[in-house]
């Protein structure tokens, strides 16, 4: 008895980085687009979420392997690969961070309002937000993510549970099975399912931030992963970010679908609009409920990503180098990171909030053209002489990767036909 206890905490102690994983992934993909997509269609397009996550399975998973069978994380062996796939990952970081930085704080602090009703602008939502994650990332380092992330992401699970839960008992699935979807033959709607199957449930560049984590869990654990053990971290997160992405679909559907409401292609402004739908479905006392999990889903990517970027910056530089030294450097240059990026990033909420949307659109289209390039790369990595046979995937699970790439391939061509051609 007492060795299954250990075993068992053992496994929960090397379980991390997937939870990283998932608190990056449950965000703007999961609160407003798999909630829009339920609110819209209906359950017609539940096909389209799982798909999606499917297709993105084995390239996001290539990272935690590489990181268990090399020791290394991606960046290095994108070095390895050569300079046209390190300098690609460069350009997509450089060109992304601050403003996805900036969206999903944005996001969060117009939801903290929503919720706290404090009177306090977005503004100083963000800057309050963006001050107590870098305390808790420079204060408590990476166990105190660790922690946080394994606590938020449970309670995030539990939470979203009892707001579907409670919307099947309202007894709302008669009338989004009986309420007519929309035709899905139309620009408007294929435009949409490709945005939305491109960003469920998160971008591929989240890859390398997985295998930078899976590397610094082992470094505070020291205890290299095994590749059942990172197999394992990476279901536990990624499985936990299709679930939640189910449940926001389903809520969508319960309690948006067939309402007659028109809306909002502001994130916070539809985020508000379910909690009143929700309210209006349930009674003003489930708001707090669906209130808390849509400002904790984007907390939570807030947290990840203010701790993610720093982290590919100070590894940027010298991937390859793992001495005490370089750890002290890398160290140095992620606190200077972990404050320059996000003020950056709300020096373009202040300057420039006009030209937001612009912004975002610029950021969304350079990791969703990037994401076959990506996806290339980590197959290379994880299939050619860079891991050792037994830890490379075998052939099933490479034909599978394949004709995953080739939907990523399709989605992209059907994207560039849409946004630059038709």
């Amino acid at each position: 008895m007492n060795i299954k206890r250990i075993k068992k905490a053992s496994i929960f102690k090397n379980i991390g980085p997937g939870f990283l994983l998932a608190g990056a992934a449950i965000g703007v993909s999961h609160l407003v687009q798999s909630t829009r997509a339920g609110a819209d269609y209906g359950f017609i397009l539940i096909w389209a979420l799982i798909l999606a996550c499917v297709s993105k399975y084995p390239f996001l998973e290539f990272g935690p392997r590489y990181a268990a069978g090399t020791g290394n994380h991606l960046i290095t062996g994108y070095k390895k690969l050569g300079v046209f796939p390190y300098w690609i990952y460069i350009i997509i970081t450089v060109g992304s961070m601050f403003i996805i930085q900036a969206a999903v704080t944005i996001v969060t602090a117009g939801l903290a309002e929503r919720l706290f009703g404090f009177g306090w602008s977005p503004f100083v939502w963000s800057v309050v937000l963006l001050g107590s994650c870098i305390a808790l990332l420079l204060v408590g380092k990476y166990p105190a993510l660790d922690k946080s992330m394994k606590i938020i992401v449970t309670f995030l699970t539990i939470a979203t549970l009892a707001a579907v839960v409670m919307a099947f008992g309202a007894g709302t699935t008669s009338q989004a099975l009986n309420t007519p979807s929309p035709t899905l033959w139309t620009s408007a709607s294929l435009a949409f399912i490709i945005a939305f199957m491109g960003w469920m449930p998160i971008p591929l560049d989240a890859s390398v931030w997985h295998s930078i984590w899976t590397k610094e869990k082992s470094h505070q654990t020291k205890h290299k992963p095994s590749l059942k053990e990172a197999f394992l971290d990476f279901n536990v997160g990624y499985l936990s970010a299709v679930f939640v992405g189910i449940l926001f679909f389903l809520l969508g559907v319960l309690v948006m679908f067939g309402s007659g409401t028109t809306f909002s292609g502001n994130s916070v402004e539809f985020s508000s609009q379910l909690v009143e739908l929700y309210g209006k479905t349930l009674g003003e006392w489930s708001k707090p409920i669906i209130s808390i999990a849509a400002f904790i889903t984007m907390l939570s990517t807030t947290l990840t990503v203010t701790d993610a970027y720093p982290r590919v910056i100070s590894e940027l530089r010298n991937p390859e180098k793992d001495t005490p030294k370089d750890q002290k450097e890398k160290w140095n240059i992620y606190k200077i990171s972990v404050f320059i990026i996000p003020v950056l990033s709300l020096s373009i909420l202040f300057f420039l909030s006009g030209s937001f949307t612009l912004l975002v659109d610029f950021a969304a289209g350079l990791s969703f053209l990037s994401a076959p390039f990506l996806a290339w790369f980590n197959y290379k990595l994880v299939t050619g002489n860079h891991m050792k046979e037994e830890d490379r995937p075998g052939i099933n699970y490479r034909i599978f990767s394949l004709a995953c790439f080739g939907l990523l391939v399709f989605f992209n061509l059907v994207y560039v036909y849409y946004n630059f051609i038709y």
